[in-house]
């Protein structure tokens, strides 16, 4: 392993224990640089977390654009997840506008501004967790992941719709709404009312057809994963635990946007392992 993985697989065992799950289930000779590609991620996804305003936030993204464009001043060598991440760029030929296309996409964690509608979640989803799957299809398989691209497409959708339930009351909370406005206003709610939480039966309703919402994008990538290449499948391991997700929000939909939808992580450790066993999400 290159010497940076270490670092990011811990990153990832502290900050994203799923993803790091993912990455020691990854061939050996392919785990430093989908280490790589989730640290990054997990990097980007805590911006918000980590800085007071937007402005640093906007800054701390910025850094990360030098880094793809080779403008980092020095600091690349510093940084273990930049190193590994500029080394997976060189020796798989990652394309650099996907991952440019990623942090500008991370932009809209740092305001409060409502997801406008369906489309352009999807447009969200696509330059943020189907870019992931389809970098690191490139990483295990750069020829096969050619077949990967349309599953990574709805894979991506399905796996943002089921980090999206998971984190609603913590959105909430944060006065976040990353469900899409028509699905909001086909519950009975617009942003205000979601965030004020008032009408319980419209979050129910709400997270039921967020729930399908993503369910349906579960399905077609399952359709069209047949058709990839077995290298890549790795990649989509995440799913694994996506569409468990998604089946238990549906159940508990009662519940799912005022308290947090927690699953025992040795469940989820199974899930991973049933569907890397499998060969199938």
């Amino acid at each position: 392993m290159f010497d940076h993985t270490e670092h990011c697989l811990a990153l990832l065992r502290e900050g994203d224990r799923d993803r790091y799950l993912c990455a020691l289930l990854t061939p050996e000779d392919r785990r430093a640089p989908i280490a790589a590609l989730y640290a990054f991620n997990l990097e980007l996804a805590r911006v918000r977390d980590v800085t007071s305003e937007p402005m640093i936030g906007e800054m701390r993204l910025q850094w990360w654009t030098d880094l793809i464009n080779g403008l980092a001043h020095g600091e690349a060598s510093a940084n273990p997840v930049a190193a590994g991440l500029l080394a997976a760029i060189d020796e798989f030929e990652l394309p650099r506008p996907l991952l440019l296309n990623m942090i500008e996409a991370r932009q809209f964690d740092l305001y409060n501004d409502p997801m406008p509608d369906r489309n352009t979640f999807e447009g969200h989803a696509g330059e943020t967790a189907s870019a992931l799957i389809q970098l690191a299809s490139m990483a295990l398989d750069r020829k096969g992941s050619e077949k990967s691209s349309d599953a990574a497409g709805h894979a991506g959708v399905a796996l943002l719709v089921s980090g999206c339930l998971l984190l609603m009351p913590r959105h909430r909370a944060k006065g976040q709404v990353y469900v899409p406005a028509d699905i909001l206003s086909a519950s009975g709610l617009d942003a205000e009312g979601f965030l004020a939480g008032e009408d319980e039966r419209a979050l129910q309703r709400l997270v039921v057809a967020f729930s399908a919402y993503g369910k349906s994008h579960l399905q077609e990538a399952r359709k069209r994963a047949a058709k990839m290449e077995p290298e890549c499948f790795a990649a989509f391991l995440p799913l694994g635990i996506a569409a468990h997700i998604l089946d238990i929000a549906a159940r508990r939909s009662q519940s799912v946007a005022v308290r947090p939808l927690a699953t025992p992580q040795w469940r989820r450790q199974w899930w991973l392992w049933q569907a890397a066993r499998r060969g199938a999400f």
